[in-house]
């Protein structure tokens, strides 16, 4: 049987083109805003190197396309940008942030992998875990010497085997609440982190949203964050586990904008996908009843609010069209 060593790219690997393009290309405006005010000198040549990886994606991304004949949106310009614009962020912040692109670029690139075949796209996905492992652990090491990570809790060695012997494990709508499970407060930790990071974002989005519905829109994110950093912290607190808390996350007066309010919108796009990604990661990882209930309750909460995003990027005409099928439509 002959084999056909070079095939067309399959839904799949167009799907992880398009979504790579479209988050490196926003983060190429926000790091280049970012040397424009940075200055700390291990800060500023690790957003060189993330700025470095994003153009690299998207050059990469380009050439295959191009190859293809596909045709990619833009998503952004020069208009979309304003590197004049007064500090928005403390140095600090920009660690925060380039800490949780790169946790980002581990679960897009390694979830993408096993959905991927051709070989030159494999080749450049393996690549893309490399470079953001290799970025993780870059801004982990300066974290840690700063003195700024936020470690998960600790718990105490296991000592010995045991198994789970009440059904209680699970049901926990009535009595004394057995402890957190270690992936239970892992998953706490990161939802926490992560709302943590959104809302020092909100606070500054909305200073410089243009439009008030935008602005309105980041006001609802930030309060729908905030909502969640109090309901993971109080299983924390119940448990007396220490509740993580992001250092440094500094946000200035400036009401300047730097960025389009096109680009707020899509970046809240993104973290709202991120949002449920986590969310639904914690379902799945969760024994406990009573944490499934609020995952899952909260994860409406954030596809609403995600949905009312959509609406607002479709009603001024912000997002480009995704890559889709064939309908009976077009083929007629």
């Amino acid at each position: 049987m002959e084999i056909e060593h070079n095939p067309r790219l399959t839904s799949s690997e167009i799907a992880y083109l398009w979504g790579v393009k479209l988050g490196d290309s926003m983060h190429i405006c926000i790091f280049k805003y970012f040397l424009e005010h940075v200055e700390d000198t291990n800060i500023k040549a690790l957003i060189k190197h993330a700025l470095d990886l994003s153009q690299q994606h998207v050059e990469t991304i380009q050439n295959i396309c191009t190859e293809e004949g596909i045709v990619l949106p833009i998503f952004f310009t020069e208009d979309d940008m304003n590197l004049k614009a007064k500090r928005l962020f403390s140095d600090t912040f920009y660690l925060h942030y380039i800490k949780n692109m790169a946790k980002g670029g581990l679960v897009t690139h390694g979830w993408a992998l096993g959905n991927l075949y051709r070989l030159d796209i494999r080749s450049y996905g393996s690549k893309s875990i490399a470079s953001s492992v290799e970025l993780d652990n870059e801004v982990s090491r300066i974290l840690l010497e700063k003195g700024l990570a936020a470690r998960p809790p600790y718990i105490p060695y296991q000592q010995e085997v045991d198994v789970i012997r009440k059904h209680s494990f699970i049901y926990e709508w009535l009595g004394k609440k057995r402890a957190l499970a270690a992936t239970e407060i892992t998953d706490l930790y990161n939802n926490i982190a992560a709302n943590e990071l959104g809302i020092a974002i909100a606070t500054a989005f909305g200073r410089i949203a243009r439009s008030e519905k935008v602005r309105d829109y980041i006001q609802r994110g930030k309060d729908l964050s905030l909502k969640q950093v109090r309901i993971y912290g109080e299983y924390l607190e119940n448990h007396s586990l220490t509740i993580p808390t992001l250092i440094g996350l500094e946000v200035t007066d400036s009401t300047e904008s730097p960025f389009s309010d096109k680009l707020l919108m899509i970046h809240f796009s993104l973290m709202n996908h991120s949002s449920v990604g986590n969310l639904g990661m914690s379902i799945s990882e969760s024994l406990r009843s009573d944490l499934i209930v609020d995952y899952s309750r909260i994860s409406s909460e954030v596809l609403k609010y995600a949905e009312d995003g959509m609406n607002l990027l479709i009603e001024n005409k912000w997002m480009e069209k995704p890559p889709t099928a064939s309908t009976d439509e077009d083929i007629g």
